[in-house]
Parts: C-alpha cells; sequence; structure tokens
C-alpha cells in the first residue's frame, strides 16, 4: 500500500490540476463542438448497464485519484462526491481539475466552457464524441432578474450561457470549465439544470452548482479518513451531522 501511495503522490505532482497535457481548442466557437481528444483530461462519464451495454447517463469531474464530483441529482440531491473503487492511474491523458478557493465568484461574462455527453439539442441523440461549448458566465444580479431565472437561482449557483449555447439533458454533473489567472483549469459550476421549454432557451441560461460554495465540504468529504467507496451527497452529509 506505501508503494502503491507514493505512486500516485508522485503522480500527482507530476502532472498537477487543471494543467491538460494537450491543451483544449478555446476558439469562440458559437455551438458545441468535438472537444479536442484528452484536452479535459478530468472529465468522466457516469454510465449504467443496460443488457449488456453500458449507456451514459451524466458527466463528472476527477478531482483525485480517487474522488469524482458530479450533480446530487444523478444519483440522489444537489451536488454529489464519489469515491471509486480503486483509484485512477493520473497520465497525460487522465489528469484532475482544479477546486477553486471557498465562496470564490467567476466574474460576469467570463469565458467559460461546459463539456459532456449529452443532447446535441432538446429532444436530439446523445454526442458520441465529447462536446465542448464557450459558455460566458451571467452575474447572479442579472442571472436572477425576474425575465431571466428570477428566485429559482440561488446564491449557491452559478449561470452561463443564455443563448443559443446551452448544456442539455445528459450534461448534467459535468464541469464548468473556467481559466483561473494562473493559467490552470478551475471546475467552478457542476452541471445542473436547463429550461423546460428548451436547452437552449433565450434568457435562460444553463444553471449550474457553484462549486466554490461547496468547496470545504468536498475537502472533508475526500479527507484520506474515508476508506471504502462510496457515494455521498451535500444533503445526504447534512443528515449525518444533524
Amino acid at each position: 500500500m506505501m508503494k502503491l501511495g507514493l505512486v500516485l503522490l508522485f503522480a500527482a505532482y507530476a502532472y498537477g490540476c487543471g494543467n491538460p497535457t494537450y491543451e483544449p481548442s478555446v476558439s469562440r466557437v458559437v455551438n458545441g463542438v468535438d472537444a479536442r481528444p484528452y484536452s479535459w483530461p478530468w472529465q468522466i462519464s457516469l454510465q449504467y448497464l443496460s443488457g449488456s451495454t453500458y449507456r451514459h447517463t451524466c458527466g463528472g469531474t476527477l478531482l483525485t485519484p480517487e474522488w469524482v464530483m458530479t450533480a446530487g441529482h444523478c444519483i440522489g440531491n444537489d451536488i454529489a462526491m464519489i469515491k471509486l473503487a480503486s483509484p485512477v492511474d493520473l497520465n497525460d491523458k487522465v489528469q484532475p481539475s482544479c477546486l477553486p478557493e471557498s465562496e470564490q465568484i467567476v466574474p460576469h461574462n467570463d469565458p467559460c466552457y461546459i463539456t459532456g455527453w449529452g443532447r446535441l439539442y432538446s429532444g436530439g441523440p446523445i454526442a458520441s464524441k465529447l462536446q465542448q461549448a464557450l459558455l460566458p458566465v451571467v452575474g447572479h444580479s442579472i442571472c436572477s432578474r425576474s425575465d431571466w431565472w428570477g428566485s429559482t437561482v440561488k446564491t449557491t449557483m452559478v449561470c452561463a450561457g443564455g443563448d443559443i449555447r446551452s448544456g442539455c439533458h445528459g450534461d448534467s454533473g459535468g464541469p464548468l470549465n473556467c481559466r483561473g489567472g494562473d493559467g490552470r483549469w478551475y471546475v467552478q459550476g457542476v452541471t445542473s439544470f436547463v429550461s423546460s421549454r428548451g436547452c437552449n432557451t433565450l434568457l435562460k441560461p444553463t444553471v449550474f452548482t457553484r462549486t466554490s460554495s461547496f468547496t470545504k465540504w468536498i475537502s472533508d468529504v475526500s479527507s484520506p479518513q474515508r476508506k471504502k467507496a462510496t457515494s455521498t451527497s451535500f444533503q445526504d452529509n447534512l443528515s449525518a451531522q444533524s
């Protein structure tokens, strides 16, 4: 176990977080496009077994060799952490994303990217290749206006997009990737929901759980003391403490 631990530690040190070996193509595309292979190395696909075939149901973000963050509604509540049965091997194609500082607010119009295998459009097919799309952040003061999302959007959420670009069904749980001032990529949001009127409804941007609202909880959940494979959501954690 000590040898394995050292190997994982050295791998994490070598690759760091949010710094992909294969840089993503981040031109200001209008709609989603195929992502460059391995350019979002923390993106994962949650799948279920249907007969003899595994099918995509939600996205997620690799934070450490043992922990994946996803949307709570993919397995339970608002935001969730899944501990893998065994650690993944970090390499040039599999790397963790960075977590933002607690309560950090992404500025309005920050050029962030959503990635996932969700539907290409409302009612359309699931993407066969990982997609990426530029979704500029919409500040909370704008997104919470009555003609936008109104009171539906809480301060623990972040909006992005709002025109012809959006997440769609199947993107849930995946990351909102925003580049920090240090050049690294941070998972600033967990894809949560879109309008029931359609994925790219005007003035109804994609809504994400704001990761920085839960940074401490994520850190506590993924501490080395948690040994066995499990999953937990923020609400589960609150229930356990009450």
